[in-house]
């Protein structure tokens, strides 16, 4: 797992029928190193502090090993690293293998694994179709959110290295129960017990299976 990309945002206001909003979800590319904070990634614009940033979400990374298949579903777009509004464009990173509260040493941070990115309205929006809400959905790399627990910079080219496993849970299977694991309550009541699965995540399994 290596950085391509660091990104961040200044903030984009979008027209909408209930009124205009900001988003931090278009972001770009930027050159030298960015310092990841307990709440967020220092400089990178955090709108709506309820459902983003803070000590659960303070840094979300996207596979660069998926960017062609959504190129394909949306060849008309402008392509650029942190289309999916991801601090980190990471290659070589798998929802399938990284487990939920693995803990990594990247640059002079050192990073732990919360929860899958779960997609919002804005998603939509950011690729100009709100079919892009159940593609996203039905997939199995939603990314990750990043838990700070050494703040420190990273840069093109650090590597993640893995110095702690917690749990056996991927990153995809607990996002599965969101969608194709519906009626999963073994899986449910598994993840659920796992003490590095963000709050909000764990509330809502716990309550959609009935905990």
């Amino acid at each position: 797992m290596k950085i391509i990309s660091t990104n961040i945002s200044t903030g984009t206001t979008i027209a909408n029928k209930k009124g205009d909003f900001k988003t931090g979800i278009y972001k770009t590319s930027v050159i030298g190193p960015i310092r990841l904070g307990k709440t967020d990634v220092v400089g990178d614009t955090v709108s709506d502090r309820k459902h983003h940033g803070g000590l659960d979400k303070a840094c979300y990374i996207f596979s660069a090993d998926h960017y062609p298949f959504w190129e394909q579903k949306f060849p008309d777009l402008h392509w650029t690293n942190g289309m999916f509004g991801e601090n980190l464009t990471v290659e070589a990173y798998n929802d399938l293998t990284v487990n939920i509260g693995d803990t990594y040493k990247v640059g002079t941070a050192t990073v732990q694994v919360s929860e899958p990115r779960r997609p919002c309205k804005v998603l939509g929006i950011r690729f100009g179709s709100p079919e892009m809400i159940k593609l996203f959905n039905d997939s199995s790399f939603p990314g990750t959110y990043l838990r700070i627990l050494e703040e420190g910079e990273v840069q093109v080219g650090d590597e993640f290295k893995l110095i702690k496993r917690v749990s056996d849970v991927s990153v995809s299977q607990v996002y599965s129960l969101f969608s194709k694991e519906r009626n999963n309550i073994n899986l449910a009541k598994k993840a659920s017990e796992i003490p590095a699965l963000a709050k909000a995540t764990k509330d809502s399994i716990k309550a959609n299976f009935k905990l």
